[in-house]
């Protein structure tokens, strides 16, 4: 199967001004696009052309390099695209907010342990909530890798994530990667972090 560039639920725009349009362009049409068209290059007319993004990155240990950079760049910005949205949502609550409570104590410990792991990933790469075993941990991945890969350090299935690599922020922030990160709190779509919470 052909995988396909996700479209966006809102403009380049809407973001502003915590992620400005240049930023969201770029990281779109070019950084995503390219992970999508190396992704279908490297799984056309072998095997793996019919398995599922997920079924990829459960395998990943034993597929090609190009498909665990490719195919984690494709999974990764598609989540990364549907758990922010224009002016986020309202705080989590309901039975999200019960498991952020009990595997964090509070969400303001949950909001230190996430934006810490955002901060000191060493390099590219990614931070995020994870559900493991019927509990919310946080963790964070080097370049596209993700929680979802039999490769991850911390596995299970990531439900909030935030794009650490310079080409999401270095237009407007440069090398102030903290002040992007604590922008993205304005951006959360919680309901959507709840829905994939509930599965």
């Amino acid at each position: 199967m052909a995988f396909e560039l996700s479209k966006l639920g809102y403009d380049y725009t809407a973001l502003e001004p915590h992620i400005d349009a240049r930023t969201m362009e770029i990281h779109h049409t070019k950084h995503h696009a390219a992970y999508t068209s190396n992704l279908n290059a490297a799984i056309t007319g072998t095997t793996m052309d019919t398995k599922t993004i997920e079924e990829l990155m459960a395998g990943i240990s034993a597929l090609p390099v190009a498909v665990r950079n490719n195919g984690g760049g494709f999974y990764n910005h598609n989540l990364y695209w549907d758990v922010i949205a224009p002016g986020g949502s309202p705080k989590p609550e309901g039975v999200l907010l019960s498991a952020i409570n009990d595997s964090f104590g509070s969400l303001q410990n949950f909001q230190e342990a996430f934006t810490k792991a955002a901060v000191t990933r060493f390099g590219s790469g990614w931070a995020w909530l994870v559900l493991q075993n019927n509990k919310l941990v946080v963790s964070s991945t080097p370049n596209q890798d993700n929680p979802l890969m039999d490769v991850a350090e911390v596995q299970g299935t990531p439900i909030l994530g935030i794009d650490v690599w310079e080409h999401a922020y270095y237009l407007n922030y440069q090398n102030r990667r903290p002040d992007y990160v604590n922008a993205f709190w304005n951006l959360i779509n919680w309901d959507e972090v709840a829905r994939r919470f509930k599965g």
